[in-house]
């Protein structure tokens, strides 16, 4: 894409243009032309990105535009998702001081004057066969459609009910305004398709004003030549569709209604990304069917649960920008996603300490009610930005992995005889541990040597092998940790057919009760921080308040899946 409008920058392809006002249009116009029927997924964020960055770097614009031609399916709650899911990723529609944000709906009269403008040119046709009929005499890929009985309909008597379908003189269905080009095209989106339906529904936007809607294909074209756009680019879905882009402009060209040079359509891979599915249909499905919950559950892929999970804006762009453009169809596995995200986060998340399934671990000669300070750094690589503090008590909790009775080969931690270091504290001595009736451990004890303590000099006296975190029982907050895997068990769940509900993954959400060091307390919704050893969590947008700690795991400190 960049080769191709530096190509048009060197021609001078859109120069000399000027807008509605008289002003200088730049030579460089995208968009992002979203339906408001669902929530924002990854692969949108991808569009996104590249239209915006496009617009951005070749010093042009960036429209958004909703596609709002389908009364029964739009709502203004996707609206403004929409609206808030852009704005999130970096990204807006204002240029030189002029909001460029347009609806489709906008349009609506002007599609409509050009419809029948089509019409008396002889380019397009009321037909009136029923939907059953009209699928049927289409064709397939191996044969030509059948013209339509109506196809030689006379353009007054189409116009005349075209009128008549405005007013609302008919049923949903009972006529329908097609393009007159060729029935035996090898290209089925060129057999007289569909401009404009009936539908009596009430529209978000223009509420019963209209009872017939411009079909998206004809629509899309029409809004790109209004706005001035350059470069149209959309996925490869849609290359089928060109043609008919072409043509739809060509004949209103032809009419007076554009003028040269007018929008060029360019198509892109859309994104397969590896443990995810994208498809509106069936996240609508895993919402609908209570696997999820809910549009932003953090397991979903959508904006605003990629969101909620803790993904940044940096990320996703560093994602698009590394995984690129290209017209082949391939997947890309995510695992780059999750390292974009690393990379973005390790130098700005703060460091906590946080223990997910706890073990009460006791200093056997440390009193009670004795508080010892211990500090650590907010960012290992980042010494200036301080230290953070937190107390040592003589009864701390550890992780439960932390503690073997008897220890297999290669296990430094915690067993009876074997010291250790309390990360930023003091080297320990296991002695013992306790049980319960069932034999399950359910404390260790240990002795401390006072003259280890991280920092001092006496602390290189002592050589040891384990490392551990803890936090101090007596001052440890509580929290709700929600542990988030992959949604899918299988790297192309819904490829080939596949029923994609069969590869749900039974663990992709773990909810833990766990203790973190108590400077979490000031923690506020969309905070990001690296539990040192667990990964990256964020401070739930939604649950998470002062008293009601609620983190969810962004992603781990390395990829560790299937290991």
């Amino acid at each position: 894409m960049r080769s191709i409008i530096d190509n048009d920058l060197a021609r001078q392809t859109y120069a000399g243009r000027l807008d509605a006002d008289g002003q200088p249009l730049p030579q460089v116009i995208t968009r992002f032309p979203p339906e408001p029927n669902g929530y924002l997924h990854i692969g949108h964020a991808k569009s996104i990105c590249l239209n915006f960055g496009l617009a951005r770097d070749f010093e042009g614009r960036a429209h958004l535009r909703f596609d709002d031609t389908n009364p029964t399916r739009e709502e203004q709650e996707y609206v403004d998702t929409i609206l808030d899911s852009v704005t999130w990723l970096g990204f807006n529609w204002t240029a030189n001081g002029k909001e460029h944000l347009y609806y489709a709906s906008d349009y609506f009269e002007q599609l409509y004057q050009m419809a029948e403008y089509l019409i008396n040119a002889g380019h397009a046709y009321i037909d009136s066969q029923s939907a059953e009929d009209m699928a049927s005499n289409r064709g397939n890929f191996n044969e030509p459609g059948k013209d339509s009985p109506f196809r030689t309909r006379a353009a007054a008597e189409s116009l005349d009910l075209f009128r008549r379908m405005r007013a609302g003189e008919f049923v949903d269905g009972q006529h329908i305004l097609r393009a007159r080009i060729d029935m035996a095209s090898s290209n089925m989106n060129l057999r007289d398709p569909a401009l404009y339906r009936i539908r009596h529904a009430h529209h978000h936007r223009t509420g019963d004003a209209w009872c017939i809607y411009p079909m998206y294909d004809y629509t899309h074209p029409i809004s790109d030549a209004l706005e001035n756009i350059t470069h149209s680019i959309c996925t490869l879905e849609f290359q089928d569709h060109r043609p008919f882009y072409d043509w739809v402009l060509a004949r209103l060209a032809e009419g007076g209604f554009f003028t040269q040079p007018l929008p060029r359509q360019y198509e892109f891979a859309r994104l397969n990304l590896t443990y995810v599915i994208t498809s509106k249909r069936k996240l609508r499905q895993l919402v609908e069917d209570h696997i999820v919950d809910g549009w932003d559950d953090p397991r979903m892929p959508t904006i605003v649960g990629m969101r909620r999970r803790g993904f940044t804006p940096e990320s996703l762009q560093l994602f698009c920008e590394r995984t690129g453009v290209t017209k082949s169809d391939s997947w890309i596995d995510i695992g780059t996603l999750d390292g974009c995200l690393r990379e973005d986060l390790d130098p700005t998340a703060p460091r906590a300490t946080a223990v997910l399934r706890p073990l009460k671990l006791i200093i056997d000669n440390l009193s009670a009610g004795e508080v010892i300070a211990c500090q650590a750094p907010v960012h290992p690589h980042f010494p200036e930005r301080g230290n953070r503090s937190f107390p040592m008590s003589n009864a701390l909790w550890i992780e439960q992995e932390d503690f073997m009775e008897t220890p297999t080969k290669g296990y430094f931690r915690l067993f009876p005889g074997n010291k250790v270091r309390l990360r930023y504290g003091f080297v320990v001595e296991c002695t013992s541990c306790d049980k319960d009736a069932d034999g399950n451990v359910i404390a260790v004890h240990c002795t401390y040597f006072a003259d280890s303590k991280s920092g001092t000099e006496g602390s290189a006296n002592y050589k040891v092998k384990g490392n551990i975190h803890w936090v101090s029982a007596a001052h440890a907050l509580q929290a709700e940790v929600r542990l988030y895997e992959r949604l899918f068990t299988d790297p192309q769940p819904d490829a080939g057919g596949k029923d994609f509900m069969l590869a749900l993954n039974p663990n992709a959400k773990e909810v833990v009760h766990a203790w973190v060091e108590p400077g979490l307390a000031v923690a506020q919704p969309d905070d990001k921080y690296q539990f040192e050893r667990h990964g990256y969590f964020v401070a739930d947008r939604i649950d998470s308040c002062a008293g009601n700690l609620v983190f969810n795991r962004i992603t781990t400190l390395k990829d560790s899946w299937g290991k």
